[in-house]
């Protein structure tokens, strides 16, 4: 047994330790926000937070996250960041099929926690790594924009 702080909440999962964090995430503990992309770590589409930090879930062992934090999309809307994230992402219509915005989401917010008004360099830097087959790359930056407007409005 793995005890997996998950969303806030531990969860304790009858699995191996070299498990991907992904499988754990979506098949064992029952959170399918966070999505299959390429198995590698290279599209970004199952980007979670450890601690935080942006991390690839499918090549990520569970066992290596033992006591770390871990927030999935489907934890986001508690997260006053995360909120203000997703606004501006549905007011900026992102996205098209959708698939890939999790991983997206998840990887701005991180940003946003650690860098609330990045340029537009930081932000294609912080997005490395993130694919959208739908070629929303546009759309993503405007979103990431309007997110730090709105954190900053609500600082003032």
């Amino acid at each position: 047994m793995i005890t997996l702080k998950l969303n806030g909440k531990d969860h304790q999962l009858d699995v191996t330790e070299d498990m991907p964090l992904l499988w754990a995430i979506r098949d064992v503990a029952g959170y399918n926000g966070t999505k299959f992309g390429c198995g590698m770590g290279l599209c970004g589409a199952c980007t979670i937070h450890i601690d935080g930090a942006p991390a690839r879930s499918c090549i990520t062992p569970i066992g290596s996250v033992k006591g770390q934090d871990i927030s999935t999309i489907d934890g986001l809307h508690t997260d006053p960041v995360g909120q203000v994230v997703q606004k501006a992402w549905l007011e900026t219509a992102v996205a098209q099929c959708g698939y890939c915005q999790g991983g997206q989401i998840m990887s701005a917010t991180a940003l946003l926690k650690t860098n609330p008004n990045p340029s537009d360099e930081q932000i294609e830097e912080a997005m490395v790594g993130n694919l959208c087959r739908c070629g929303t790359y546009n759309r993503i930056k405007t979103a990431i924009r309007q997110a730090s407007t709105h954190l900053k409005e609500a600082k003032a």
